[in-house]
């Protein structure tokens, strides 16, 4: 056979890994392993495995990964969710459906001190539902909003795939961070707009009841300025750090654990055991990661040997598809993969071999991570996996709530974000114009 026909023949036999269920990262190492071997023999693969595992995991850059991670468990037990809920809901519950706005923005805001959306499903499954439900929502809307929501997480910097797409794609992970500012507030905007129409033309999907719940006491501005600060400072901290140019993205992450750390001790959220147990996590997370971007890594140098990039970027680019139709196919196919594997996963898998034919294509590497992963994040709320539903089912803890219920709570935030995508793709200023400044 000949290298593109073997590099082909890698990546259908790593799908069929896939569904028959092996872990993702061992099936990457064990197809590219077999694939090496194939085109230059057991010796050569031996070697480039181990230079893999040396070259793709020394760079002081992945310490960021563990730090960002610890810094977003550490804010979910310090309260900081709840208190940033409580603000919002005091400055827009007077507005039409405004919890479920307030949730939206909240969650924005989390999103920038964490870079995790599990970890804003977790929280807000647990803060902002129950309040939208007794203010008279639907549990549908109130979950779904949570769930729609919970996806800034991954787009608002920090942002765990930001660093993944800019490790993988050679970019600047500050450069990343900067390209989700624009979309990210994009997709709160379209989520808020979403809102207000559900509400207008849908009632009987957002409200259960004729009116919207007993009102709550008014907060005093020296309550909301209490509960602001730590959010405020913390955001100061590893934002202004590293857009100011004070830190690098690695010192911004360990500044950030520190002070989430801090707020957390301060508050009394924290004991020795819980720590502990938040440090074994964020590590298990950390491997996970790790080795998948190590597996990634391999198979990507695997298919750079078989010539299949190479190959499908003249296939695709010189046919009667063009740049636009290969972005259409691309986003379509993480689409479709978001209904089976994880976020991580569906980049590692499809990144070695779409960023040489978008690179090809003349794209803005920048501009192809943001729609990358905004698209990606559609996988959150998508049936059957839709790791985020499953996340606010298990924290909400109540055997009456359905899955279906949230999966249809989620369909109005499924539009809104493929409207966004179309807009980032008809306006890439929107997720360009601060990373090049």
């Amino acid at each position: 056979m000949s290298p593109i026909e073997i590099g082909a023949l890698a990546t259908l036999a790593l799908l069929v890994l896939i569904y028959l269920g092996m872990p993702i990262g061992i099936g990457m190492l064990t197809v590219s392993f077999l694939g090496v071997a194939a085109i230059r023999g057991d010796v050569v693969s031996l070697r480039m495995m181990g230079q893999v595992a040396n070259d793709s995991l020394r760079e002081y850059l992945f310490a960021v990964v563990p730090l960002f991670v610890l810094m977003g468990l550490l804010v979910t037990v310090s309260r900081v969710g709840k208190d940033t809920f409580d603000v919002f809901q005091q400055l827009l519950g007077r507005v039409t459906a405004g919890l479920g706005i307030a949730t939206v923005f909240a969650n924005a805001v989390f999103a920038a001190i964490t870079g995790i959306s599990i970890a804003s499903a977790t929280v807000f499954s647990r803060v902002a539902v129950p309040e939208m439900v007794r203010h008279g929502y639907t549990r549908k809307f109130a979950t779904g909003v949570v769930a729609g929501s919970s996806v800034l997480g991954m787009l608002i910097p920090p942002s765990l795939l930001m660093i993944v797409y800019a490790v993988l794609a050679e970019e600047s992970v500050g450069r990343m961070f900067l390209a989700g500012i624009g979309p990210g507030i994009l997709l709160a905007v379209t989520f808020s707009i979403t809102i207000i129409l559900l509400a207008r033309f849908r009632r009987d999907f957002v409200f259960a009841a004729a009116d919207t719940g007993p009102a709550d006491e008014p907060m005093s501005g020296f309550a909301i300025a209490t509960k602001s600060v730590p959010i405020l400072l913390l955001m100061l901290v590893v934002l202004g750090g590293l857009y100011g140019g004070f830190l690098n993205p690695t010192e911004a992450g360990a500044a950030g654990a520190l002070g989430a750390l801090v707020i957390a001790l301060k508050r009394r959220s924290l004991d020795a055991r819980s720590f502990w147990r938040l440090l074994l996590e964020a590590g298990q997370i950390t491997v996970s990661v790790l080795f998948l971007i190590l597996a990634a890594t391999f198979f990507s140098r695997m298919l750079a040997l078989s010539g299949v990039p190479r190959g499908l970027a003249e296939f695709l680019l010189e046919g009667s598809i063009g740049p636009y139709g290969f972005l259409i196919i691309y986003l379509l196919l993480i689409i479709v993969l978001g209904c089976l594997i994880d976020s991580i996963s569906i980049m590692l898998i499809l990144l070695p071999i779409a960023l040489p034919v978008a690179e090809a294509a003349g794209f803005d590497l920048v501009w192809f991570g943001v729609l990358t992963v905004v698209t990606v994040e559609v996988g959150l709320l998508t049936p059957p996996f839709g790791l985020s539903v499953y996340i606010i089912k298990s924290a909400m803890d109540d055997p009456d709530l359905k899955v279906g219920e949230i999966f249809r709570g989620t369909l109005p935030f499924v539009g809104a974000m493929l409207v966004s995508i179309a807009i980032i793709i008809a306006f890439p200023q929107i997720a360009t114009w601060l990373a090049r400044l």
